[in-house]
């Protein structure tokens, strides 16, 4: 026999369990574990599998000095009490804490409280669309979970509490919509969960032979881009410059903040591209352009005018959106400086010797920088160098081993080759790593650029042209430019990407992405700049945040006059519970044999007013009224109680 107390109990835990799920994967694993134990303690307990903790002398204090080292535990972990993440850690375990000692509902209505704020913290680390659902049952629980603590009766099952809070729940979409729709927003974000320390980009400011090629089979996404005007540039302009790495050590280049010298103005040619990035989480500041950015509407973002790149001041922990306009041609409207020129041309002398003579034979053959800058691609064109994920250890002369040695390399091996002979020359370059080309969603009609869309390539400069993009990747696999790393070195990739090269798994994955996309784009940030165009729509030439106010109150009224009269009709015909039903069929059965049942009469004085005309019948109704009172009146009535009373009313024979 479950009684309502363990009912209430049981929902309460059970709740706990699921946000606790939800939030697992932003909270630090001993927390996870000691609030999943705690639950399934509790669930136990409540179940009679095993007895409750007997209260002893001390125990209060023990409880505080569990609590006192369990708030310590917190806040080394996270060297902080302070924020979100550390926050919804201490709830998680004062939540744990708080189910080995509960007793009463109240106590299980404070787990539900704390599982609800648990589900937000969830939301609020998390917004993507394969969640939601998730989230919904996790609150349609909690809901039914107070229903059954609120119900002392008894009365109330699962079931029917799960279809009180789906209607209450229904009944409250409208008053989301409207404060979703209407209530004023403030740009920015004031809240985010921190994640791993491992960057999820593969793209760090050095690059060394292999650490492209190692995130090539990674099909994640890094972002997504939408170009305005449903604009579909070629596949093989789609360079989107990351980070610019100037510093070379022979094996390693590096990205080297410290020396500066003054930028030169470029002019920006041509018809602008303007798009919608919606980037990833990549725990780094780096942000990603089409080449060449213009601008940005991020207030918070930052681009260096030495080299264009841009970044944010804090790592990017969450989903983050930027719009961006871009340039495919621009001009150079200055010289580099003496000291950007020397900088821009370092190199170790004892490095790489072979390349560098090759560099300096192919110079002396030429008279300009451009024509030494071709005949290196067309030596590297025309002497055997091949395209591979697979180029094989290297040395610590690492383009000497590319060029003259295996003779394989990736994009970062071509890149870093090709640079390094510029500057043997006496030639300014230097290596932007980012990403090329990228998937056309016809569902979203968007691109994916995935993590195994990262590229390196270089950059010289050429008087009278400034900075020129150089891709040495385009002469040894011209291919690249228009087809994917997937496709292109299909035979190369890890067994899981063969899926991808089914139709159908390519639709499916991209409605997967289409939808979830549009949950970002149309939901997530939906901003104060979305709330005006809105209001444009409805009619508001010039909208402001009065009208946002107006407009939530509008739809306020209608909602609390909608469920009042919903309410209303519905206490009209609200039929009775199990209990009620029953006991009208008893009495229905009984106006057989004397006069209907006067409303004013009581339960008890009708039972011994039938018993005195049926003396034969009053033993049985007189205990079938006890048990409607005990069961109406009573408390932590059982569900096998009410069953047993409905078995009785049905059993009554009136003859």
């Amino acid at each position: 026999m479950v009684s309502a107390a363990s009912r209430s109990t049981s929902a309460a835990s059970l709740v706990f369990v699921a946000s606790v799920l939800l939030i697992a994967p932003f909270a630090p694993a001993w927390c996870v574990l000691l609030a999943l134990a705690a639950a399934v303690w509790r669930i136990l307990v409540a179940v009679g599998y095993i007895a409750p903790l007997k209260r002893f002398p001390g125990m209060r204090f023990l409880l505080g000095a569990v609590t006192a080292a369990l708030v310590i535990a917190v806040a080394v972990s996270f060297r902080t009490l302070n924020g979100l993440a550390a926050g919804t850690a201490l709830l998680l375990v004062m939540g744990a804490l708080k189910l080995m000692e509960s007793r009463s509902r109240r106590d299980d209505g404070i787990v539900t409280g704390v599982a609800l704020f648990m589900v937000l913290a969830s939301a609020l680390a998390a917004q993507s669309l394969a969640r939601v659902p998730l989230y919904l049952l996790t609150l349609w629980g909690a809901c039914a979970a107070i229903a059954l603590i609120a119900d002392r009766s008894g009365a109330l099952a699962p079931r029917a509490a799960l279809r009180l809070s789906a209607r209450a729940l229904a009944m409250s979409l409208p008053l989301a919509a409207a404060c979703f729709l209407f209530f004023p927003r403030l740009e920015g974000q004031f809240w985010a969960l921190q994640r791993n320390n491992e960057a999820t980009t593969g793209l760090t400011d050095e690059m060394s032979p292999g650490n492209i090629t190692r995130i090539a089979a990674d099909y994640e996404p890094a972002f997504r881009v939408r170009f305005e005007g449903g604009q579909k540039p070629p596949q093989e302009s789609l360079y989107w410059r990351g980070i610019v790495l100037n510093d070379f050590d022979g094996l390693t280049w590096r990205r080297d903040r410290l020396k500066y010298y003054a930028p030169v103005p470029i002019e920006m040619l041509g018809e602008p591209l303007r798009y919608r990035i919606t980037l990833e989480p990549s725990n780094q500041r780096w942000l990603f352009a089409l080449d060449t950015l213009d601008r940005t509407s991020r207030n918070d973002v930052r681009m260096s005018r030495q080299d264009r790149q841009i970044s944010m001041n804090e790592p990017i922990t969450g989903v983050l959106s930027y719009d961006a306009t871009s340039y495919l041609t621009t001009r150079s409207q200055g010289e580099l400086s003496k000291y950007g020129r020397r900088f821009e041309t370092m190199l170790p002398l004892e490095r790489n010797p072979r390349a560098r003579a090759l560099a300096l034979d192919l110079r002396a053959r030429t008279r300009t920088d451009a024509e030494f800058a071709r005949a290196v691609l067309d030596w590297f064109r025309d002497n055997g160098l091949q395209y591979t994920v697979e180029p094989g250890e290297t040395t610590i002369d690492s383009v000497d081993t590319t060029l003259f040695d295996s003779k394989l390399g990736f994009c970062g091996h071509f890149a870093s080759a090709y640079a390094t002979m510029m500057r043997a020359a006496g030639v300014p370059a230097r290596i932007v790593t980012g990403y090329l080309g990228g998937e056309w969603n016809p569902v979203g009609a968007y691109f994916i650029v995935n993590q195994s869309d990262a590229h390196a390539w270089t950059e010289i400069w050429l008087e009278g042209s400034g900075w020129t993009r150089i891709d040495p990747t385009a002469v040894v696999a011209p291919e690249r430019l228009t087809r994917g790393i997937v496709e292109l070195m299909a035979d190369s990739m890890p067994a899981t990407t063969v899926f991808l090269h089914y139709t159908w798994v390519n639709q499916v994955r991209q409605l997967l992405d289409g939808a979830s996309h549009w949950w970002q784009e149309r939901v997530v940030d939906f901003n104060l700049r979305a709330q005006m165009d809105l209001l444009r729509k409805l009619g508001f030439d010039s909208p402001s945040w009065q009208h946002l106010g107006w407009a939530f109150t509008a739809g306020l009224i209608v909602w609390i006059a909608w469920v009042t009269l919903t309410l209303r009709r519905s206490v009209a015909r609200a039929k009775p519970d199990r209990i009620g039903r029953a006991w009208i069929r008893a009495t229905r059965k009984l106006a057989r044999v004397a006069p209907e049942r006067d409303l004013s009469e009581g339960p008890m004085e009708y039972a011994h007013r039938v018993g005195t005309q049926r003396p034969d019948l009053a033993e049985r109704i007189v205990a079938l009224a006890t048990l409607y009172t005990r069961l109406r009146f009573g408390r932590d009535a059982s569900h096998q109680d009410v069953a047993r009373f409905e078995r009785e009313v049905r059993n009554l024979a009136v003859q």
